[in-house]
């Protein structure tokens, strides 16, 4: 039985993102564990209204803020003691992370 991690960062800092992508296909060569990605996803640009007053019935606005969103993806595949010490990391506040863990059977094993 085989499990398989899939984490997705999120940041707004392209640099601190990267960084912090290299430093865990570091760690996953020293280990010697099978790591598929970083795999980047086209960058989301956000816009959110920033309203002048907090009454419903004033309508001015100062000019929207603008972001934008970078995105990486990466897998490990076994290796559980690597995906769960960098899933439990401290990773700076601009960066977002998201593990999804998956068990994979082989091919004639039953589930028990």
């Amino acid at each position: 039985m085989t499990f398989v991690t899939r984490l997705t960062l999120q940041s707004g800092d392209r640099a601190a993102l990267d960084g912090i992508v290299d430093d865990i296909k570091t760690s996953a060569e020293r280990k010697g564990a099978a790591l598929k990605g970083p795999h980047s996803r086209p960058p989301t640009k956000h816009s959110v209204p920033q309203p002048q007053r907090l009454h419903a019935d004033d309508n001015r606005q100062f000019s929207s803020w603008e972001y934008t969103v970078f995105t990486r993806e990466l897998e490990i595949h076994g290796h559980d003691s690597l995906a769960r010490n960098i899933a439990s990391q401290n990773f700076p506040d601009s960066v977002h992370i998201e593990a999804e863990v998956e068990q994979i059977h082989r091919m004639g094993q039953g589930q028990r």
